[in-house]
């Protein structure tokens, strides 16, 4: 059973999505807060989010700017607001679909069940990433270079992932320990630092040219890129 996590201030609207989706196969978390929606995404497994814009506190954009910063799940922005400068920032901040008050039952439930039929395949083609002869499946957590198995802990496997998936991408320590130790984490830089460079050396020493590859961008965290660098580049170093 799909999850779809609720969020609106108005226990009213709450209560009318969850009469339209439940019925149609569908696990419905609802929650009344930016606070309580991300607070519920580190104990469950969420498919997809239906997100009001006018949530006091902390608005829908930055609600989901907040959950992109860790989860790419899809996002539905829920908004009696439809004039197009709010519809462009929505799909800015990370939002998948728009769907304007008052909405038509039959839409919404077309809308949630294309975005997960697409999110399905994501995923699927997200199981087995291969790069430059460096192999790493999802399912089974098993890396492996030229058919050798490469031995890193879980944590170590997913920032490999993260950074295979993001190439180009800079990440700052924050972002990483958000993505792959949780939002209240209470670890510190070093531990980040400490599990970059054991990976370097796990992968240097299966042959892998990691320092090709895996850059440090001093004074704000890592970057994966597919190809060397110019050497003499200022921002990046190994």
């Amino acid at each position: 059973m799909k999850t779809i996590l609720l969020v609106d201030d108005e226990t009213r609207m709450l209560d009318l999505l969850g009469l339209y989706i439940a019925p149609h196969g569908y696990k419905c978390v609802k929650t009344t807060s930016g606070k309580m929606a991300l607070t519920y995404f580190e104990k469950e497994k969420i498919d997809l989010v239906i997100l009001d814009v006018m949530i006091p506190e902390m608005d829908g954009w930055t609600i989901c700017r907040k959950i992109r910063e860790f989860s790419d799940v899809p996002i539905i922005m829920l908004t009696a607001r439809s004039e197009t400068p709010d519809i462009i920032r929505g799909l800015k901040f990370g939002a998948d679909d728009y769907v304007t008050k008052p909405f038509n039952e039959e839409e919404l439930l077309a809308r949630i069940e294309a975005l997960l039929r697409r999110s399905k395949k994501l995923t699927e083609d997200k199981h087995i990433l291969i790069f430059n002869g460096l192999e790493w499946k999802e399912e089974s957590m098993e890396l492996k270079y030229k058919g050798q198995v490469i031995s890193v802990t879980p944590k170590e496997f997913a920032l490999i992932g993260l950074f295979i998936k993001n190439p180009q991408k800079v990440y700052s320590r924050d972002h990483l320990m958000s993505s792959i130790w949780g939002l209240r984490s209470n670890i510190d830089d070093r531990t980040i630092d400490s599990h970059i460079r054991n990976l370097r050396e796990k992968l240097r020493s299966a042959g892998f040219p990691i320092d090709s590859h895996l850059f440090t961008v001093w004074g704000i965290g890592y970057k994966w890129v597919k190809e060397d660098p110019e050497k003499n580049n200022k921002y990046l170093n190994n």
